[in-house]
């Protein structure tokens, strides 16, 4: 059964991703709308890939960033639920120094940049 209300996760086995989310709660939500929902942590792993891995073996919901799991949604292995409850994405910053930008680190941006806006990109849904 599918969850329809963030409230009804606490009904579900869930995957708990320990560097990003709390085993006894995940923080949904955006701005004043952000609150903490009980969970029940069928599995903790310490790994995006072993929280991926456990939901696409159907052991339960998992919670990773949207990167991570694009290739399982985009292929139609994992399905996001309650879309409307994740937070804003987080923004990702190429940084460099004042001055000249010697050449190598030029290239390095302008290599980097398109490929990290791709992989950045919300996943497709099937």
């Amino acid at each position: 059964m599918r969850p329809e209300v963030a409230e009804d996760l606490d009904a579900h086995d869930c995957i708990t991703f320990e560097k990003v989310t709390s085993p006894d709660h995940w923080q949904l939500g955006t701005g004043k709308a952000r609150r903490p929902v009980p969970v029940h942590s069928r599995m903790i792993v310490n790994t995006a890939e072993a929280a991926i891995e456990a939901a696409t073996a159907g052991l339960g919901l998992t919670r990773v960033l949207s990167y991570q799991v694009a290739r399982p949604v985009a292929e139609g292995r994992l399905e996001i639920v309650l879309e409307g409850e994740e937070p804003e994405p987080w923004p990702v910053n190429l940084v460099y120094g004042d001055g000249l930008v010697p050449q190598k680190l030029r290239a390095f941006i302008d290599f980097a940049a398109p490929r990290l806006e791709a992989a950045l990109r919300p996943p497709a849904r099937p």
